[in-house]
């Protein structure tokens, strides 16, 4: 199945519970897969094995996701004592009272004040019920994400089959062109020798010979086969139930080089224009297959 890499992703968790996720995912076309994972720091421990579930899934294409969080639950910090520091700030107080000659006020109050006496530190979160959160919201935007690029590379599938027709015909004009080449070529130096030679016999065996060596130097069958062969390589490839990207953009190249081979060649201006035109449907074809998987 023909693949687009341009896709989209995005599912969260139900309402009503204590933490809330979204994941949302977006690709588009790259040479290779590559994924880009933004999420909070809390969670960067589980990068890999997101990106594992990533890659049983997608083979191509650049891949960015966004994975958030929303935490309702009523607290998740505990208040903890620092019972060294808030020792250490008691003696200080003593000294500073005794030395100064002041009056004893010092409180629980007071001292449990002062700077990281107490502090409130988060409990960290069980990154395996995380995991088993998140995989159901990365799976059903990966669902999503081959959707539609199963509806976009469908698109493009119907559209260069289009395009290939339209080259298909282009090459068989081509053909009958140069078919006719050396007949046409003969019957104009025959006119021009005519008028250039009046009265004097003109040698048939040399103008056979002029018409070969044309012949032999515009022949385009070879060039003619392997387009056609091309074009059947395309259309098999697109029905392959497998990624085909890479291997449509080599042949597609191969297309290209066939064809500015049979331009080098044309000494015809009808020629010239269809091999234009071709080219210019090849280049459509070629941006097209830069975005299949």
């Amino acid at each position: 199945m023909t693949m687009s890499m341009t896709s989209f992703g995005r599912a969260q968790s139900q309402e009503g519970k204590a933490l809330c996720f979204s994941v949302e995912m977006k690709s588009v076309n790259h040479r290779y897969l590559d994924i880009n994972i933004r999420m909070p720091k809390s969670m960067l421990a589980l990068e890999e094995k997101i990106r594992s579930i990533i890659n049983d899934r997608l083979n191509r294409g650049k891949v960015d996701v966004f994975i958030n969080y929303k935490n309702y639950s009523k607290g998740n910090a505990e208040p903890t004592l620092n019972s060294e520091l808030a020792q250490k700030y008691y003696d200080c107080l003593k000294r500073v009272q005794q030395e100064l000659n002041l009056v004893d006020d010092i409180t629980t109050t007071k001292i449990t004040s002062l700077p990281e006496v107490i502090t409130l530190v988060e409990k960290e979160e069980n990154l395996d019920d995380i995991l088993n959160e998140i995989r159901p919201l990365i799976e059903n935007s990966l669902d999503l994400m081959e959707e539609m690029r199963s509806k976009e590379g469908e698109k493009l599938k119907g559209d260069i089959l289009k395009k290939l027709n339209i080259i298909e015909a282009y090459v068989q004009e081509i053909e009958d062109i140069a078919d006719n080449i050396p007949k046409s070529y003969k019957q104009k130096l025959e006119e021009r020798l005519k008028e250039m030679l009046i009265g004097v016999d003109v040698d048939e065996s040399r103008i056979a010979q002029e018409v070969a060596i044309l012949s032999d130097k515009a022949a385009v069958d070879e060039e003619i086969v392997r387009l056609r062969s091309h074009l059947s390589q395309v259309r098999q490839t697109l029905n392959l139930e497998e990624p085909v990207g890479r291997k449509l953009d080599f042949i597609i190249q191969e297309m290209n080089r066939e064809v500015n081979t049979v331009g080098s060649k044309s000494t015809d201006i009808n020629m010239t224009n269809k091999v234009i035109n071709i080219k210019n449907i090849i280049e459509k074809i070629r941006e097209q297959v830069q975005n299949i998987e």
